[in-house]
């Protein structure tokens, strides 16, 4: 029987292979990136990176419910003035492998740091890779609504008869928007660019990612009980989103310094969460 709420520390297919079929609701993991922070994980040579990651995806497909999701936070490198493709090419090799590539979201680093190089400009974004086992799944919009913004102020306040209806876009796009619908709206369905700033402390980690990032896709994708994979835990982030949540976790570490600062995080998220639950004396006899 699998175990819950726990962080295991070892190689991830290796463990993977212990895992029943069908258990998990979502795999949010962000794994090493190619030839990336080699002191953290040795790094995976960019000619070899499809080869040792599709082993995994196939247990990760293995595990993962039929209307599960597997989202994938990974970034190409920059070698020789030159983007490298392996990113795309494992996005290929996995649809090969079986899965469908639901969507890309876009990661936007909103406090990155500016800088330049002789042919680019620094990096504020990354990718969250939207894989799924079939074309339908769970998906849970409505828990990551977002206001609807000064913009409709204005916008909404006069309507013309064409906002009323679905206007065709006049240069013959196809699109085509009915303003009307937006009105007594208090919350919107956000798009696919995650504004969030990135993890300043890193708590002992290189490779860090805010809380923020696997909550946005934990509400997406999951309900209360659920239970969430990350087959590369790091610092704890995915399970202490999960603890906050009330979903259950399990995460696999492969080093066991890393696995001990999860540890440390998440007995820190659940004496937090114990203490949220406590009432206040003084606040009882208040309301009294």
């Amino acid at each position: 029987m699998l175990e819950l709420d726990k962080i295991i520390n070892g190689d991830c297919l290796s463990v993977l292979g212990t895992f029943p079929d069908a258990c998990v609701d979502l795999i949010f993991t962000s794994p090493p990136y190619a030839d990336n922070r080699k002191n953290t994980y040795e790094g995976i040579p960019i000619k070899h990176y499809v080869d040792w990651f599709l082993p995994i995806s196939n247990e990760l497909k293995r595990v993962l419910k039929s209307e599960g999701s597997f989202i994938l936070n990974i970034k190409e490198r920059t070698v020789g003035g030159e983007r490298q493709t392996y990113v795309l090419e494992l996005i290929l090799a996995m649809r090969d492998q079986g899965w469908f590539w639901t969507e890309e979201y876009v990661w936007h680093k909103k406090n990155c740091y500016p800088g330049k190089w002789p042919n680019r400009f620094r990096d504020a974004w990354e990718r969250c890779l939207h894989f799924t086992k079939q074309k339908r799944f769970k998906m849970f919009q409505e828990a990551v609504m977002v206001p609807m913004g000064d913009w409709a102020t204005k916008r909404l306040a006069k309507l013309s008869d064409t906002d009323r209806i679905r206007d065709e876009s006049h240069v013959g796009s196809g699109f085509g928007k009915n303003v009307s619908h937006w009105l007594d709206r208090q919350y919107v369905y956000p798009t696919n660019v995650l504004h969030l700033a990135t993890e300043c402390a890193n708590r002992g980690h290189s490779a860090s990612f805010p809380i923020s990032l696997p909550t946005w896709f934990i509400k997406l994708s999951t309900e209360e009980e659920d239970l969430v994979l990350d087959p590369f835990a790091g610092s704890g982030t995915t399970a202490v989103a999960c603890i906050k949540l009330n979903r259950h976790y399990i995460g696999i570490e492969a080093k066991t310094e890393y696995r001990d600062l999860a540890l440390e995080a998440i007995e820190k998220a659940r004496n937090g969460r114990k203490k949220a639950r406590i009432p206040d004396p003084q606040m009882s006899l208040r309301l009294l």
